[in-house]
């Protein structure tokens, strides 16, 4: 049989390279937009936002960030330390159910809050028939919709991420370590702040940074409790104002600040390295608690798990099963089946394209699309808000290129087919969520022995066929986890979900939102329900896989 020419050879990898590339670019290119448009705008209005709103949104954001890092690293690290080394009523239990506020997105919390407290909730209405008060001037009580109720909230709703990281850095130390503390006299407290602390930092900075990251992604929170901040500063810019470039400029400085984060993040796991140098390592054994400390272990680690899904949970399906008629709203139905659309088509479009690029780069090499996959990652760390301006803009200068190309050669007007179907929203998500399927696929072949594919080559099989027969066989249950995880996101990303979806459609996010947003809860909560529902799809996964 004679041999292929070199071209042939060389073309298959060549295309996976190219094809490797090309997604990287798809990925990146919302960012790289970002920056253009806003040293490049149509109306540069720097000086009016350093002059006016700027310092205002970077300082509340800035507060924000902090304030809600620092508490969930203080509420997860305290709640994984008892879950880790402690035994006391519930602890099996309460193990699992501090991961169950990832199941409820912020904005929830947030509605869920106000009903209960505000002048004509259930809170407050109690106390005025309890104390005689007549009206709000005959007593005293906290601001619901300020700063510091979306602390709270948002703390409540992120503190998981530090709490699962910690818990497992907790767990990975050696008993070894705590022992020979506890016999040069180290009380618990002070074998927890010299030993076991400084050990697990690595990942508390790790989810804390993740904390901050979603705190600055957040809109619906913010814009619910009245709290100006860069991101409410995109939408009031653009949409109110009706200035893109100004929302390409604010859009940057959060860019910058995530970008820092990350930095931050990354520069404090390389400086901050342990080693177990012992040959053989043995977890810490868990103590049983009584009496006092068990009471406060058991409300210390129940406080947190109480006010992120015990009271959003519980408001919501009140009002939810209060108002049963309205799950039959045609306009929820309706929702609901556009969640499933763009959610799903977007699952599946982002893994496959994942696994592609994972793939294109491990056959490739060439030093471009290896340099491109870590960067890929950047998508999951910028706002949906920030990556609403750099798709919108450019797609929309697209999309009327093109449609007004072939009107002048035709005499058809085909519309804005981009930017006025739900294509530009499912990008998005796309790029906003490429982290997850990437990283999935990348530590799912990168566990398979490099012999399998060699040997499946030296049988005569392309590199379609060892990806299809050989590969896809045996990461099909990342891929089902990567497929879930994307999709339950896309179900709860509210932010780009409002900038990019076509006139007149809704997902669950956006119903909610709306519906809230009128302080109509009541139709919110069959909404708010199913989205509820998907999430605890997605920490039921996270749980399993962290057993």
């Amino acid at each position: 049989m004679p041999a292929k020419p070199a071209l042939l050879r060389v073309m298959p990898s060549n295309l996976w390279s190219v094809g490797a590339s090309a997604i990287a670019a798809i990925v990146l290119a919302p960012i790289l937009a970002v920056v253009w448009i806003a040293l490049n705008p149509t109306d540069n209005i720097w000086p009016h936002l350093l002059s006016t709103t700027l310092p205002r949104y970077l300082g509340t954001t800035l507060v924000l960030m902090l304030s809600v890092g620092v508490l969930s690293g203080m509420v997860g690290t305290g709640a994984a330390w008892f879950i880790a080394r402690y035994r006391f009523p519930l602890s099996g239990w309460l193990e699992w159910l501090l991961l169950l506020p990832l199941a409820i997105p912020a904005y929830v919390g947030a509605y869920a809050l106000v009903d209960l407290l505000e002048y004509s909730g259930p809170v407050q209405t109690a106390l005025r028939g309890l104390m005689g008060w007549q009206s709000a001037r005959d007593y005293w009580f906290p601001e619901i919709r300020s700063l510091g109720a979306a602390i709270i909230v948002l703390t409540a709703a992120l503190y998981p991420y530090v709490y699962l990281l910690a818990r497992a850095a907790f767990r990975e130390q050696s008993g070894s370590t705590e022992e020979v503390a506890m016999s040069l006299g180290a009380s618990a407290l002070s074998r927890f702040r010299r030993v076991a602390l400084p050990l697990a930092r690595p990942a508390i900075a790790a989810g804390m940074a993740v904390v901050m990251m979603e705190t600055v992604n957040d809109f619906g929170t913010v814009d619910y409790f009245a709290v100006q901040t860069l991101t409410t500063g995109i939408f009031s810019v653009w949409l109110e104002s009706n200035n893109a470039g100004g929302a390409a400029q604010i859009a940057s400085v959060v860019l910058v600040m995530v970008i820092m984060l990350v930095t931050l993040e990354k520069f404090s796991r390389r400086r901050s390295r342990f080693f177990n140098l012992s040959g053989r390592h043995r977890t810490p054994e868990r103590k049983r608690l009584t009496g006092w400390r068990a009471a406060l272990a058991l409300v210390a680690c129940a406080i947190p798990f109480g006010l992120g899904f015990v009271l959003p949970a519980g408001v919501i399906l009140s009002h939810a099963l209060a108002n049963a008629e309205r799950w039959a709203d045609p306009d929820l139905v309706q929702s609901l089946l556009n969640t499933l659309m763009v959610g799903g088509i977007a699952a599946l479009v982002t893994v496959l394209a994942a696994i592609f690029m994972v793939y294109g780069v491990r056959l490739s090499g060439r030093q471009l699309p290896r340099m491109l996959l870590p960067l890929t990652t950047i998508g999951y760390a910028a706002p949906g808000a920030v990556l609403g301006v750099g798709i919108l803009i450019p797609l929309a200068a697209l999309d009327n290129f093109v449609a007004d190309g072939i009107e002048a050669a035709t005499g058809v007007d085909i519309g804005l087919v981009l930017t006025g179907s739900a294509f530009a929203l499912i990008l998005a998500y796309g790029v906003r969520f490429f982290a997850i399927a990437q990283g999935a696929a990348d530590a799912a072949m990168g566990r398979i022995a490099p012999s399998l594919p060699m040997a499946a080559r030296s049988l005569g099989r392309t590199q379609g066929q060892v990806l299809r027969q050989i590969y896809f066989p045996l990461i099909k249950g990342s891929v089902g986890s990567a497929l879930l995880l994307v999709f339950v996101d896309c179900v709860k990303e509210l932010p780009a979900t409002l900038l990019l979806r076509p006139f007149n459609f809704n997902t669950l996010a956006t119903r909610v939102h709306d519906q809230a947003s009128l302080e109509n809860l009541g139709d919110a909560a069959p909404a708010a329900v199913l989205v509820i529902l998907v999430g605890l799809a997605a920490v039921t996964l996270l749980a399993r896989a962290s057993r």
